[in-house]
């Protein structure tokens, strides 16, 4: 290749270079079908090549600017109504049109699991939510997960804007939707969801350095995290942790024993089990390996010739389900509904046989009680439940189960909020939804300085003012005592009351929509409708709306009875179901704690006992799982758990 012709290359390269970096280029949330917020100044945003002059064109009007000297540029469109859609035209060395936007309200969702559960999880409890989900101007933005401990990002992760129908829906957060439909349903105005969620992670994670600033613990972490040395070796441990071990599928040979239809009865060197529950409880001893189950069920001909759903419930932690030998499903830990497909032409008239390969790493293994355990094909079903054959495969040792601490990016403070939330400030929103708490829970006391700090954080960063910050008090969950007992899930609930006390904040209380078995439990349209109430008092002017339950208010100690007082009492207290007050108790100076007796009078409940002639404290649910709670107001919604005693 001579001179000439590789000078006139490189000036081919360098021009490309040119225009690769002149090219103007936006934000994933600046996408087509996206939701801008009405009634608040509109950022378009993005990066061009520094002094790059840049047009942005929308509903007739011209609007023009000029990118800095670190490639960014930004042009704040003025306030509009509700409406579209509509089309916006950006323009500099490249031309790009935006399609299909409309103008609504558009809402921050964020939290850990519970809020991006989504519709596919639930789509049992809720058939017709998803068949009938045909809203295309309520529209969700999925923030795929990303961490970074180090520095706040520019943009979030690839993400698009999605609308509403029977496919789509099955993506969205259960949650939000529900809270997105009810507001549709009411205003008629596009709603834009923006989802930023991640499971299991703690608050801290989600707040930006600036705003744990004041909290020593998580700001002395973030301060340790910024030295490169130490991240490096938290990144890169000199001793590697071994991990759990691997759960691969058996050798064929096992199987196909154990798959024989030939013997019905207990295979020799099996034992019984009854299924759904935990073998710990079951004549296994402090086991975590793996163990096989077995079971042999008689299939009509009807059934047989077509494919079949099984379900089975919830397993701790992972597993392997087949059918005849025919591997129908895998799941990998402990929290998804176990929903598999059995394809045609596998089952066969007489008898069948299914085993199930489960593999646990801590606590109890087995089949989560309480949970669907059926094989069906149309409207045929076989219960499942009852008696099935297990053997021991595997126990492991507790060499290989210490894996030590592991370093995860998502659980240390200021991670989620650097890739999750700062690449998002420039875009209006109406308010926050935050569903979190559960990663928590293990330091209760410093839940409310955190909400606080996340509140002031957001709302600051946004720069719109006092924003609506609506969020969700934890469930009920766990096992139920039945005396009065200490709590950390309670201790949290208390801080999560507490923080009512921010301006513009809205709690809605779903003590009555957990389950005892499951941190993600279904009922996810009682959560998101009662946000929607919230919204509607706080967000949409709404005031004479009663938008929860009773919430605490004042105690005052009359001889030996304590009177407690509430807000949102709406059209008066009542007891849910009739009867009598439960999950009232009351404690002397000592805070020994007794159920007492509790009746309504009016817009208050006088609490005693005979036990306690000198009360001094007041808790209502203070439980795990409050299981019968009952003081709800008339309009239907639950109070709120508290205490007295550390207010």
């Amino acid at each position: 290749m001579n001179s000439a012709v590789k000078f006139f290359l490189c000036l081919i390269l360098i021009a490309l270079g040119f225009t690769s970096v002149a090219q103007v280029r936006l934000p994933q949330l600046v996408s087509d079908g996206m939701v801008l917020q009405r009634d608040a100044k509109i950022n378009v945003w993005g990066w061009a090549s520094p002094g790059e002059k840049v047009w942005v064109k929308f509903r007739g009007k011209n609007y023009k600017t000029v990118s800095d000297a670190a490639s960014n540029w930004k042009i704040v469109i003025p306030p509009q109504s509700a409406g579209g859609p509509y089309t916006i035209s950006i323009k500099g060395s490249n031309a790009i049109t935006l399609n299909d936007i409309l103008i609504g309200d558009v809402w921050f969702c964020s939290g850990q699991s519970n809020m991006v559960l989504p519709m596919d999880r639930v789509k049992e409890k809720y058939p017709d939510e998803i068949k009938n989900a045909n809203y295309p101007q309520i529209r969700n933005f999925f923030v795929p997960p990303v961490a970074d401990v180090t520095s706040e990002h520019s943009d979030l992760p690839k993400g698009k804007w999605v609308k509403t129908d029977a496919e789509n829906v099955q993506g969205f957060g259960a949650a939000s939707y529900f809270f997105a439909k009810k507001l549709y349903n009411k205003y008629h105005v596009p709603i834009g969801i923006i989802n930023s969620s991640v499971g299991g992670t703690p608050i801290q994670a989600w707040i930006s350095r600036e705003g744990l600033k004041d909290i020593t613990y998580y700001a002395n972490r973030v301060d340790k995290l910024k030295d490169t040395a130490y991240l490096n070796q938290l990144l890169h441990p000199a001793k590697k942790s071994m991990g759990q071990p691997v759960f691969n599928q058996p050798d064929p040979t096992s199987l196909k024993a154990a798959s024989s239809s030939d013997t019905a009865g207990i295979l020799p060197g099996w034992h019984t089990f009854w299924l759904p529950g935990y073998w710990a409880d079951q004549g296994i001893r402090n086991l975590n390996g793996i163990v096989w189950f077995r079971k042999v069920i008689d299939i009509p001909a009807a059934m047989t010739g077509q494919a079949a759903k099984l379900y089975m419930g919830r397993i701790v932690d992972a597993d392997y389900l087949y059918v005849n030998g025919t591997l129908c499903g895998n799941t990998t830990y402990q929290y998804p509904p176990r929903r598999y497909v059995v394809p045609e032409g596998v089952l066969k008239p007489g008898r069948n046989v299914i085993i199930v390969i489960v593999a646990n790493y801590s606590g109890k293994g087995g089949f989560v009680p309480d949970k669907p355990y059926y094989l069906s094909t149309g409207d045929q079903k076989i219960d499942l439940r009852g008696d099935w054959q297990y053997k021991v495969a595997q126990a492991f040792t507790p060499d290989q189960l210490s894996g030590g601490y592991r370093f995860s990016a998502q659980n240390e403070p200021t991670s989620l909020y650097n890739a999750m939330v700062a690449p998002a400030i420039n875009y209006a929103v109406k308010g926050f939804v935050w569903y979190q708490g559960e990663a928590n829970a293990d330091r209760p006391g410093d839940y409310g300085q955190l909400m606080r700090a996340l509140i002031a954080d957001w709302c600051g960063k946004w720069q719109e003012g006092q924003i609506p910050f609506l969020y969700v008090q934890l469930p009920g969950f766990m096992e139920v005592q039945y005396l009065p007992s200490e709590s950390k899930w309670a201790e949290l609930r208390e801080e999560q009351l507490k923080t009512l006390s921010v301006p513009g904040t809205g709690m809605a209380v779903v003590i009555d929509a957990g389950e005892w078995n499951d941190i993600h439990p279904l009922n996810k349209k009682d959560v998101g409708d009662r946000l929607a109430l919230l919204a509607e008092k706080t967000a949409y002017g709404e005031q004479n709306l009663v938008a929860s339950g009773p919430v605490y208010k004042s105690a005052e100690i009359e001889g030996d009875k304590i009177i407690i007082s509430f807000n949102s009492v709406g059209s008066g207290l009542i007891v849910k179901g009739g009867g009598k007050l439960t999950q009232f108790a009351i404690a002397g100076a000592d805070k020994h704690y007794v159920w007492a007796d509790a009746v309504i009078e009016g817009d208050k409940v006088i609490v005693s006992s005979k036990d306690v002639p000198n009360p001094k404290y007041v808790r209502y649910a203070w439980a795990d799982n409050p299981e019968g709670a009952n003081l709800y107001n008339a309009e239907g919604m639950p109070a709120s758990p508290f205490t007295t005693d550390i207010q």
